[in-house]
């Protein structure tokens, strides 16, 4: 059985930990409200991930951008740090300190040639309990988009690099970690953190953190007004059932079958 539920404030829930008995760990998904001050954001990140911990939670999922949201693409190039500045020192210390893993989503991290173009990457951490980085993922696909009729012009490859690979799942106390986008094609499990509300006059994000089972089935949504968590109970043999089940990777055709798309 799976268990989830948003945790808003001193809501009264509590989940036995059993972190240890995987397939049976649980997972917190939290969903935030972060502005240009990043000690204000890091400030609300670590009362989710404490409260997480109380609560059971063996990993804690960060939205992308938790570090920090600019107000601009100049505030935002201004903000970024490199990988061993003070932004992952403090959720080492952090990880260190409640014996937690952190997926922190959507770190501005600098290039390699910052001081000479001022670009940066999208960088997606996994952390450990001891503070190490296990897994590093810079995004590859990069959002471009141009609305005339709208009036909206995006251009995120403008000030951030491609990643140059995809990475592979890295284990972690609730399973196999790799970002996906749909359950049920995949027959995982998705966690997708969220910010939520207003960050500056120009920015506000709808919320909405969920948690999803392998069946599309939504275990926990946190909602689109404030700041939270949910829990989610982790059965890892569901996965199996599931694949056994709806055999879907058995369907796939001999793989010439798909190389007309690419052309279509």
């Amino acid at each position: 059985m799976f268990s989830a539920r948003c945790i808003l404030g001193a809501a009264a829930w509590r989940l036995h930990n059993r972190m240890c008995a995987a397939p049976h760990s649980v997972a917190a998904v939290c969903q935030v409200t972060c502005t240009p001050d990043k000690q204000a954001n890091f400030s609300a990140c670590r009362r989710l991930v404490e409260e997480a911990k109380q609560r059971g939670a063996g990993m804690v999922f960060l939205p992308e951008g938790f570090d920090y949201i600019g107000s601009s693409r100049e505030e935002t190039l201004a903000l970024s740090e490199s990988l061993t500045g003070e932004t992952m020192s403090r959720y080492a210390q952090l990880a260190r300190e409640l014996l937690v893993w952190l997926s922190l989503g959507g770190f501005h991290e600098r290039g390699p040639d910052w001081e000479r173009d001022r670009r940066i990457y999208n960088t997606h951490i996994i952390m450990d309990d001891k503070g190490d980085i296990v897994s590093i993922y810079r995004k590859s696909h990069l959002f471009d988009v141009e609305l005339p009729g709208k009036g909206v012009s995006l251009k995120e490859s403008v000030f951030t690099i491609p990643g140059p690979s995809l990475v592979s799942p890295v284990q972690t106390p609730i399973g196999k970690v790799l970002l996906r986008a749909r359950a049920i094609e995949t027959q995982c499990f998705v966690l997708a953190a969220a910010q939520v509300g207003r960050h500056h006059e120009k920015r506000w994000s709808h919320g909405h953190a969920l948690a999803v089972d392998p069946w599309g089935e939504v275990l926990g949504d946190c909602g689109g007004e404030s700041p939270g968590l949910v829990l989610v109970q982790m059965n890892l043999d569901q996965v199996g059932s599931t694949r056994r089940n709806m055999p879907v990777q058995q369907h796939r055709r001999a793989p010439g079958f798909y190389l007309g798309l690419e052309d279509a």
